[in-house]
């Protein structure tokens, strides 16, 4: 039986998907990556697996299901920290990231009889799931991660090392607001989903007002000026855009 393992950080505001921000506040894009989180383990969770292991930056939190076990994320760069979360396995395990959350159990279902790694490309160029019969750190040091170009190194790297690499479906990570919704679409009945429409719909009320506002238009009738759109919550930090996208194994 494989292990599987899920790399994620903590959902708190200002540290995960900030790349949502905007048109989304950071703690609506942190409730955001509660859910992709939440829906991700569900699924590993429902699939067969000798061991479910969550490879945590952070504290975990009300969002994760029994039968996991929990490790800290080393210091480093992603490479180093994907790395070392094969370091701690003895057996076939299959890794996947937090942006995702459109996965499903049958697709983490995998069988290393025939080959010796999974590869799960990312639209983005990245890759969302890496499977190893032989859980070997070396195949991912130093693999430049965060570019159009990850996946296709990280691939290169398995197949130079003589493995048998059999690929799993192009799947789409989810880093902006369009990657959002087309995600949602892709599993609608799923938390992500249904977290993304309650932000949506703020969003577009708090839009719809600020107009209202700007223009001087009455609500109606006798009614009075439209409120102003609500400000961001209280434990909402700047917005940033970082350099690399580190939560998402690419």
């Amino acid at each position: 039986m494989t292990t599987l393992l899920v790399i994620a950080k903590e959902p708190r505001p200002g540290r995960v998907k900030t790349r949502l921000t905007p048109p989304f506040t950071p703690h609506e894009a942190a409730e955001l990556a509660e859910a992709a989180l939440a829906d991700t383990l569900h699924a590993v969770a429902a699939a067969p697996a000798s061991r479910r292991v969550l490879v945590l930056d952070g504290t975990p939190g009300p969002w994760l299901p029994s039968g996991f076990d929990v490790v800290p994320q080393c210091a480093g760069g992603l490479d180093e920290r994907l790395a070392d979360a094969f370091a701690h396995c003895d057996g076939p395990a299959l890794l996947i990231g937090m942006d995702t959350p459109q996965v499903t159990p049958e697709l983490l279902t995998v069988d290393f009889a025939a080959c010796d790694a999974f590869f799960g490309p990312a639209e983005d160029g990245g890759f969302w799931a890496l499977g190893l019969a032989h859980p070997d750190p070396a195949l991912l040091r130093g693999v430049p991660m965060s570019t159009a170009g990850t996946g296709a190194v990280q691939r290169d790297r398995l197949l130079a090392a003589d493995l048998r690499v059999r690929d799993l479906p192009c799947l789409r990570d989810v880093d902006t607001a369009a990657d959002a919704q087309a995600v949602a679409a892709l599993a609608p009945h799923g938390r992500f989903a249904s977290r993304l429409a309650r932000c949506t719909s703020v969003l577009a009320v708090t839009s719809d007002t600020a107009d209202t506002a700007d223009t001087g238009e009455d609500c109606g009738p006798g009614s009075r000026t439209a409120p102003p759109g609500r400000p961001d919550d209280a434990d909402a930090q700047p917005p940033t855009r970082p350099a690399s996208r580190p939560a998402t194994p690419r």
